[in-house]
């Protein structure tokens, strides 16, 4: 448990139960999350590469990896 989470006394909600992207996860999704990251300045995620980084770290954020499930 981090300090954030001994302050708040609330329990996390990600990353959630199950093993992977819901249809929920689009490339929409991406496509609005890297807008706002260029709305607070930082870079347009113009090459691919960038663009699949972002979407790897939502999915890893989002969701438990196989490997975790019990």
């Amino acid at each position: 448990m981090s300090n954030n989470d001994r302050r708040s006394g609330a329990e996390r909600s990600y990353p959630l139960p199950h093993a992977g992207p819901g249809t929920q996860f689009t490339e929409s999704l991406v496509t609005s999350v890297a807008a706002v990251l260029v709305a607070y300045g930082y870079p347009r995620l113009d090459a691919p590469a960038d663009r699949a980084a972002l979407e790897s770290a939502l999915a890893a954020f989002l969701y438990n990896p196989l490997e975790s499930r019990t």
